[in-house]
């Protein structure tokens, strides 16, 4: 049988060079952490996340955009797709890949990616459930512990029929230090996130670069852009 840390070492090997990072977890220790109306297959079962960074967009995103473009309506996400073949796998693997953005018929999403990325150390989820006066509802958000808000959450690999009790867990690691800095932080991203600021709650290693002017242009106007 092939071991979790082989398949890790594969994915790697695809997709760290077209700028993502990849973590492994067992399913169960996402599931303890939701209601079973959110549960994944259940049990020891091996997954991947799947986070895109800055350097994404030049190692992998803009070639892909520039010949396809007006064919992508994701182009993130197809762009993950495109540059790894985890479907490729050894046959005797079950693999599913599932977006961020996917969702069941009733429209509930089909993973909570910001409850993976807390699973697996990615990312530390920071959240209040009202602001300070009491008057409105907070949305958390996850803070990478090297990349401050300057990630992407992609997709998650699953392989329902491959059990890996033997990965051992990692414990997620709150990197905003203070609780002034944890307010500012959903502040500036429930209120002013487009101006950027609140991804340098954690000093990151890099920013996004011509991907900023990117992501902020409508689409129809983004293949003039490129």
């Amino acid at each position: 049988p092939i071991a979790w840390a082989e398949l890790k070492q594969e994915m790697e090997d695809t997709l760290c060079s077209f700028g993502f990072e990849v973590y492994p977890f067992q399913v169960a220790w996402y599931n303890e952490l939701l209601s079973p109306a959110f549960h994944l297959p259940p049990g020891p079962t091996l997954a991947f996340q799947v986070l895109s960074t800055p350097a994404t967009f030049d190692q992998a995103l803009k070639t892909l955009l520039r010949a396809h473009l007006q064919l992508l309506t994701r182009p993130v996400d197809q762009c993950v797709a495109y540059h790894h073949h985890v479907k490729e796998s050894p046959p005797e693997l079950q693999v599913e890949v599932v977006a961020d953005c996917e969702v069941h018929p009733n429209q509930s999403p089909e993973i909570l990616a910001q409850t993976a990325a807390q699973v697996v150390e990615a990312a530390y989820y920071q959240d209040v459930e009202t602001d300070p006066s009491g008057t409105k509802h907070i949305l958390g958000v996850c803070v990478h512990p090297q990349r401050g808000g300057w990630f992407a959450i992609q997709e998650v690999v699953l392989l329902p029929e491959k059990e890996v009790p033997d990965l051992p867990p990692r414990e997620p690691r709150d990197c905003v230090p203070t609780r002034a800095d944890l307010a500012a932080l959903l502040e500036g991203f429930n209120f002013h996130w487009c101006d950027w600021t609140y991804q340098d709650t954690v000093t990151p290693q890099e920013h996004y670069s011509e991907q900023r002017a990117y992501f902020s242009t409508p689409h129809s106007q983004q293949l003039a852009l490129l």
